[in-house]
């Protein structure tokens, strides 16, 4: 179902201008927005979508910058420009967290799709996909459009629902270029693109409101309206403005990237409770599990995110201990420091249930 885009408007700018502790990141970020549109026109800017949460607090603050130019209530909304250039393996949630993005806030999404031969965005395998309102565009199975660098997992730990084989070796940036390479050679009109990253975001911390890219990358300006916002900023607007976001932010998820290296947050995992340390010895989840307030966790690595080859649990029933795992959800996280934790090698902290099971037997008795 789309959105009123006018109501969205009005939303975000009334927040702007509130007595809110966010509103005036809110109102630096629309400026932005509204600055970098003043500067190059509706028709040259678009938006770097790929249904995380970072961007889609800027999808909603974009729809609702370019609602407010058009005022009148006879005004349809064009398309929202947009570009969406995968990793390996996304999630099928996100996938379809960006399926419903597409009529939500009527975007028309580029999106670089490796194996999607076809050039003029009307292939069967658009509609396999279900992005119906996407332009595809591929390049013959070319695995290096790939957005980021993932892991080979570990064969033996391979027991998250979500995860999968290796994918081989993928080159992060080189596929980021080749990405917007496309995307200009299919649109050479756009001139910048708005992208969600944060100060505390890998490579965000020498970047300003608007940047151009590197030399030897095809020329985009960079327009980073949400660069001053933190971790706990992106979760107040959301919830604020009861925005939709991908579901897997309620699963524990804070950072989302591939399959094969995007888990939920050890620092949201829920430690079970004494009245239900023997239900998951015994591999039963006919109790509920007692979420305790969550405890930081230390970003520097340890034991606890260390893939350790001599877990005393086999994989068979490691797998079965890991599918009753409970964690709280994304925005319940308190230290934003600690949002990569879950990117990476699956950590130990959450698989070692022996360790758990020892802590809970000091503290509540052999259970």
């Amino acid at each position: 179902m789309a959105l009123n885009c006018r109501d969205i408007a009005r939303e975000v700018y009334d927040l702007a201008d509130s007595q809110e502790p966010i509103a005036p990141l809110v109102k630096e970020a629309l400026q932005v927005i509204d600055q970098a549109l003043d500067t190059y026109g509706e028709d040259r800017v678009s938006i770097s979508f790929n249904g995380g949460k970072d961007c889609t607090v800027l999808l909603h603050l974009f729809a609702g910058s370019l609602a407010r130019r058009h005022p009148s209530p006879e005004y349809n909304s064009k398309p929202i420009k947009s570009l969406y250039i995968p990793v390996p393996s996304p999630f099928p949630a996100l996938e379809s967290f960006i399926d419903k993005c597409l009529q939500a806030y009527n975007l028309d999404l580029f999106h670089c799709v490796p194996d999607a031969l076809d050039l003029s965005g009307s292939s069967s395998k658009r509609k396999e996909n279900g992005h119906t309102s996407a332009n595809w565009l591929g390049m013959n199975g070319d695995m290096s459009l790939a957005v980021e660098s993932v892991p080979s997992p570990e064969p033996t730990l391979n027991t998250h629902p979500h995860a999968g084989t290796s994918v081989g070796k993928s080159k992060g940036g080189e596929g980021m270029r080749r990405g917007l390479e496309l995307y200009k050679q299919r649109y050479p009109d756009i001139d910048a693109i708005l992208v969600g990253t944060r100060r505390g975001d890998p490579h965000g911390a020498t970047l300003s409101h608007r940047n151009m890219t590197d030399p030897g990358w095809p020329a985009f300006e960079r327009i980073n309206p949400i660069i001053n916002w933190d971790y706990a900023d992106v979760w107040t607007f959301l919830r604020k403005l009861r925005v939709k976001y991908c579901v897997l932010y309620d699963e524990g998820y804070t950072s989302l990237g591939s399959t094969y290296n995007t888990f939920p947050n050890p620092a949201l995992f829920i430690q079970p409770s004494c009245s239900t340390a023997a239900t998951i010895t015994n591999g039963s989840a006919a109790n509920e599990l007692i979420p305790p307030p969550v405890q930081a966790v230390p970003t520097a690595p340890s034991p606890a995110f260390s893939l350790e080859p001599e877990l005393p649990l086999d994989a068979q029933e490691q797998q079965s201990k890991t599918k009753q795992l409970r964690y709280r959800p994304a925005y319940e996280l308190l230290d934003g420091s600690l949002e990569r934790e879950g990117r990476g090698s699956y950590p130990s902290l959450v698989v070692n249930l022996a360790s758990s099971e020892a802590s809970l037997e000091a503290r509540c008795g052999n259970v």
